[in-house]
């Protein structure tokens, strides 16, 4: 039974050692969720998830929390809703998430995939859980082309393993991102690859549109004064709520230099300048526990290639 080659194949090359799915402790579970979202596996494990655990080892730490304190923690990882709607949740719910996906679905920055995934990985519900790597396993084990996610869920419902869905997905989604890959997979090692219905030309049930992208040029000037430098509050989208430094008219005799920042769709060309006055609304951030405020990436890009106030 393909469900069973399935299951004997994650026991013995599944990710085990992420110490996520060691634990039924949910607030870790939904943390690694939203954090894996839009970022890679080594650097939520290696880095982000357990220096955030150290700062708010539970909800209820969370919830107590200012936004702030929970920006700056998260800054490096990007996607700064995730961070906002993390904290929302903990406060919504401090003391413990609820157990089903309706209940959770309501909760700030939560979906079908993380309310499924929290459902099956932490109660081991019968349920099916999409993420983008098992779609693709979907796709081309039942030889959809151009599904629509409703029937990509509709098949994964009839595919789960009902004795034992925990597994069942974490093994798909380990498939996905080891075997299934979206360009030249590994069908010999793929222990579905004798059922899959698209294993002659895999790569049919992959296709994507060419993603564009923005070009765009930043101007941002450089303020430092008595050991503090002088940020301002973002409104942006980008990094709202994040302290950025303040934008500026370009003066070429004031250039200090530029670098180059990628954010989801946008390329962009970061040029700065170096500052002797500055009005408007400003934040001072002492220049020795800049590291502690909530700085926007891009920010801590500038600070590191141009290290000021050293």
């Amino acid at each position: 039974m393909p469900k069973n080659r399935l299951l004997t194949w994650y026991k013995a090359h599944g990710r085990h050692e992420l110490p996520w799915r060691n634990t039924d402790n949910m607030y870790h579970i939904y943390l690694s969720e939203i954090m894996l979202q839009q970022t890679q596996v080594n650097r939520v494990r290696d880095e982000y998830y357990p220096q955030f655990l150290a700062k708010f080892p539970s909800l209820e730490v969370l919830a107590k929390a200012s936004q702030d304190e929970v920006l700056s923690a998260w800054s490096g990882l990007g996607y700064y809703s995730r961070a906002r709607n993390l904290h929302k949740t903990a406060q919504a719910a401090p003391l413990a998430l609820p157990t089903t996906q309706e209940e959770l679905i309501k909760l700030p920055g939560i979906g079908r995939y993380t309310a499924s995934a929290l459902c099956s990985f932490g109660h081991n519900q019968n349920i099916p859980v999409v993420d983008t790597n098992i779609a693709r396993v979907i796709k081309r084990y039942f030889a959809l082309l151009e599904p629509k996610d409703a029937t990509i869920w509709q098949s994964a419902t009839t595919f789960v393993n009902a004795k034992e869905p925990r597994h069942h997905n974490l093994a798909l989604m380990d498939l996905g991102s080891l075997v299934c890959l979206p360009k030249n997979p590994k069908c010999q090692e793929c222990p579905l690859s004798k059922e899959c219905q698209g294993k002659e030309e895999p790569e049919l049930y992959t296709k994507t549109k060419k993603k564009e992208y923005i070009s765009q040029e930043l101007f941002y000037g450089v303020y430092i004064k008595s050991g503090k430098i002088a940020l301002q509050v973002s409104k942006e989208r980008m990094y709202r709520d994040m302290l950025i430094l303040p934008t500026v008219d370009p003066i070429e005799d004031d250039f200090l230099g530029e670098f180059k920042h990628s954010y989801t769709k946008y390329r962009l060309s970061v040029k700065l300048y170096e500052l002797q006055e500055l009005e408007g609304d400003l934040i001072w951030v002492d220049l020795k526990k800049f590291d502690e405020a909530p700085i926007s990436s891009l920010t801590k890009k500038a600070w590191k290639f141009f290290g000021f106030g050293k």
